[in-house]
């Protein structure tokens, strides 16, 4: 197959001169016409395939989310789906599985590809590192979860409201000993969140004297063995938790299971999930819910990045959207259980 350097040693030219002649570059007229015409003679053919390409990375985004599988990030993605639309943008999903070596190999492919910009969900807090796109100017915008220090754009959840709204709705119930699943240290969502639930609890042991029990806060991975592992280990306490605020959806459906394989289920043991899901009201008792606005973050995310991508020069946006608290009947208070 005859090369760009093949006609470029046939037509005494260098092969920078014979790639401007098929992409549109400036050449002098009789220049241009030798190398066409040895092209000819030697039947070559630009790759305009290969042109095209390099177009269409112009038209590209990358979404690197940690999980596809949890329904909040499934919905994530298709707010930053429906908005890249708007401006014929497309996007390419990656899934990092929270593991900070998988999420550093999407962000350099992202470099390499010259896509016109990426979101963000970082796997990690102090870990995830945007120097591979930043370095090179590549638009960028954390969503959900940003990585300590960087300078981009950000839409993000206020978790720690979340976490205070969840935990005091449950002591309003007349629960009293009640314990935090949270994720993983060093996610920046799971600490807010945590630190929500200890603010309230703090307060509310104060003011009775008590001092927030260590064991009462377990830490899972995110996912449902990790929220089963944890509960079980709640439940084996001397004297278990008679409610718990877990602090993502996956490990929520993980402590319901060991909470059932204990007969001991809800209300009776108060549980209230971050994260809504699409069966939160289908299952007996109904769970109660902190909803988070997961389409709204992938929708808001998209347009910060689409802002950038067209060279509007403004500070650093963060955008913080609110959560709101679903009660159902998980909450109804352990003398609700008790009756049941």
């Amino acid at each position: 197959m005859t090369t760009i350097s093949d006609v470029a040693r046939a037509a005494g030219v260098s092969p920078a001169t014979v790639s401007r002649v098929f992409n549109g570059g400036r050449v002098t007229p009789e220049r241009a016409e030798r190398v066409r015409k040895v092209a000819a003679e030697l039947g070559f053919a630009p790759n305009r395939v290969a042109r095209s390409l390099r177009t269409q990375r112009a038209s590209v985004i990358g979404l690197i989310i940690p999980d596809i599988e949890n329904p909040f990030f499934t919905s994530l993605a298709r707010g930053v789906e429906d908005a890249a639309q708007q401006t014929n943008l497309s996007v390419v999903l990656c899934n990092s599985d929270e593991d900070v070596a998988k999420e550093q190999r999407y962000l350099a492919i992202a470099a390499a590809e010259q896509m016109a910009g990426v979101i963000v969900a970082a796997a990690s807090r102090n870990r995830t590192d945007l120097s591979a796109l930043s370095g090179r100017g590549m638009p960028v915008v954390a969503v959900d979860r940003r990585p300590r220090g960087a300078s981009v754009d950000a839409v993000m959840v206020d978790n720690q409201h979340g976490g205070e709204e969840a935990t005091a709705h449950l002591l309003s119930r007349g629960y009293r000993r009640i314990a935090c699943i949270a994720g993983p240290e060093g996610a920046s969502t799971s600490e807010e969140r945590l630190a929500g639930y200890r603010a309230v609890m703090r307060d509310h042991l104060r003011e009775t004297g008590g001092k927030l029990p260590g064991e009462w806060v377990r830490h899972g991975d995110f996912r449902v063995e990790g929220g089963r592992a944890a509960m079980a280990e709640l439940l084996a306490l001397p004297e278990p938790p008679d409610a718990v605020f877990v602090v993502n959806n996956l490990m929520t459906v993980g402590a319901l299971e060991a909470l059932r394989e204990a007969d001991r289920e809800p209300p009776g043991v108060g549980v209230v999930s971050f994260g809504d899901v699409p069966w939160a009201s289908l299952v007996r008792p109904s769970l109660s819910t902190v909803q988070l606005p997961a389409y709204d973050l992938g929708w808001t995310a998209a347009g910060l990045l689409q802002d950038r991508i067209a060279g509007v020069v403004k500070p650093l946006q963060t955008v913080v959207l609110r959560t709101s608290l679903q009660i159902r009947d998980s909450t109804a208070g352990p003398l609700a259980g008790a009756a049941g």
